[in-house]
């Protein structure tokens, strides 16, 4: 593994390896010391072109218990915003010693033309490219979820699992990442929406889908729900009446907790739109892994960073 750009290009078996690594690095992160020398001397660039709090944060907590240096650098105020190109910057970067370069860009395709193009040498990681993918947010889900349906979950896939993902699945990389690894897993994978955002490319490759959130889960005893943010701001059109209607048919509540099976989690990428596509009640629930998902990204996104620059391709 050069990259990580997509979850397609991960097999099944990389994918598992990649999720067993995690699981070393989550015994690393409950120690005392949660620090191990792996990529001392290598540095890890955040390059964000899009506001983020949760996924830099998690980068650079990750690669600093892997003793790696970091750079983090925004958009803002910067030469980008003077109307330097990506390449450019992607370059200058480099020139400084970026081992690994993480990208999050509005554009798709950003990530896979930073690998591609022979800018730069150094390793690249899509941290969420316009509405493309989100790789390793589908890596810390496929975690958290395989840590709850499995008790000993080493070497072990998500076969026969039955995930559903709910609400604004055309404008969500998370949802499209979350698709492709689950199914690589041999997860059951139900897409639940408006019919105005849910689409057809993404529809065919899912298992089922469903119009009302109601039936599915009359229908279906799902393992995991996974809520999507609605993401008003890369709305141009109006694809539901109202936010009031947007939550009576297809927001997560506690009437609609109640009625999945015992056990079965409730998970977000967050952040949160409370009283939107989720509500208090069901966000801070005994069976909500939000913010287990949260801790789970630091396990995971040291595992990317381990195989990528500590192991070598061999090894993944």
């Amino acid at each position: 593994m050069r990259h990580l750009v997509s979850v397609a290009d991960l097999s099944r078996e990389q994918a598992i390896a990649l999720l067993d690594t995690a699981a070393e690095m989550a015994e690393v992160n409950e120690r005392e010391i949660k620090k191990l020398p792996s990529l001392r001397g290598k540095t890890v660039v955040n390059l964000f072109f899009e506001d983020s709090t949760r996924t830099r944060n998690s980068f650079e907590v990750a690669a600093k218990r892997l003793s790696a240096d970091v750079l983090n650098f925004t958009a803002k105020g910067s030469s980008v915003s003077k109307g330097e190109s990506l390449k450019d910057t992607a370059q200058t970067l480099e020139a400084m010693g970026a081992d690994v370069v993480v990208i999050r860009h509005p554009s798709s395709g950003a990530a896979h033309a930073l690998a591609t193009r022979g800018w730069i040498k150094s390793a690249v990681i899509n941290a969420g490219d316009g509405t493309h993918e989100h790789p390793t947010q589908a890596l810390l889900d496929a975690y958290t979820l395989r840590s709850h349906v499995h008790s000993e979950s080493k070497g072990k896939g998500l076969d026969g699992v039955k995930v559903a993902i709910v609400g604004d699945i055309a404008h969500s990389r998370v949802a499209r990442s979350n698709l492709i690894l689950l199914k690589t897993l041999g997860a059951h994978v139900t897409l639940i929406g408006p019919a105005t955002l849910l689409p057809a490319g993404l529809v065919s490759q899912a298992d089922s889908s469903f119009y009302s959130l109601d039936e599915a889960i009359a229908t279906t005893d799902f393992d995991a729900v996974m809520m999507l943010r609605v993401q008003l701001e890369r709305m141009n059109a109006s694809f539901f009446p109202s936010e009031r209607e947007y939550s009576k048919i297809w927001g997560f509540n506690s009437a609609r907790l109640s009625k999945l099976k015992p056990g079965a989690i409730v998970m977000h990428p967050g952040p949160m739109n409370r009283g939107l596509e989720i509500d208090s009640t069901s966000a801070d629930h005994m069976n909500s892994v939000i913010l287990e998902q949260v801790a789970n990204g630091v396990n995971v996104r040291m595992a990317v960073l381990f195989h990528l620059l500590a192991q070598g391709d061999a090894n993944v």
